[in-house]
């Protein structure tokens, strides 16, 4: 995502700690502390402008939602969407989502969203896929046993690669979705990207999978 650089947005996302946190290592193990109401822990890595999370939390006022966008610039849009929602139960770390394992404690989340990922179409470039194996490991960590990932996009190269990533992990599919707009899927919230992509004609897929719990050592 390109957008213009604004040079004041750092200074902006810090005049609202209620909904910025700067220190996320400092909360590892107590994120339930920081919002009002107690409720499952669901994180998108890679919010963009926020009109997801903000719109997953407007739905779902009984889940608690972290959206996590590492551009300062773009950021600061989903502040703006944030504090005029009113809403509560969603939060904005300005940080990088590949390193999620540092901010969460094993089994703290509930879900894990995934939208619209930076392909990296070249093969060379495979492993900062989001869905590679070693995000796969960080996102297996912090999540709880069976948790699940939701992932979309519009790139079909992207989702192939998505799909055969997750069980090679030995991830569960559940359901898989080639062309999202077209079926019967109800409660999708759409993306700037989503509405973007769709406008032309392009197909969004979908995929939730979940991790196996893992079997006890006796």
């Amino acid at each position: 995502m390109r957008v213009r650089h604004k040079p004041w947005a750092a200074d902006r996302l810090a005049e609202y700690p209620d909904f910025v946190v700067t220190e996320p290592t400092q909360l590892k193990g107590k994120w339930a502390s920081t919002f009002k109401k107690a409720g499952p822990l669901q994180v998108e890595v890679g919010s963009g402008k926020g009109q997801f999370i903000v719109g997953m939390a407007q739905l779902h006022p009984e889940i608690n939602y972290i959206g996590i966008e590492k551009q300062t610039s773009v950021a600061v849009m989903l502040l703006d969407k944030i504090i005029e929602s009113g809403l509560t139960n969603v939060k904005l770390l300005n940080t990088d989502g590949g390193n999620v394992d540092d901010y969460f404690e094993q089994g703290e989340v509930d879900r894990i969203y995934l939208n619209f990922s930076d392909p990296w179409p070249k093969k060379r470039h495979d492993k900062r896929r989001l869905t590679h194996r070693v995000f796969l490991e960080n996102y297996e960590q912090i999540l709880k046993p069976e948790g699940e990932i939701h992932f979309k996009t519009d790139n079909q190269g992207l989702f192939e690669f998505s799909l055969a990533s997750f069980s090679q992990y030995g991830m569960i599919l559940d359901q898989v979705w080639l062309n999202l707009h077209e079926s019967d899927f109800e409660g999708n919230v759409r993306t700037e990207y989503e509405e973007k992509f769709s406008s032309k004609g392009q197909r969004i897929y979908r995929v939730e999978a979940h991790f196996p719990k893992k079997k006890e050592i006796k």
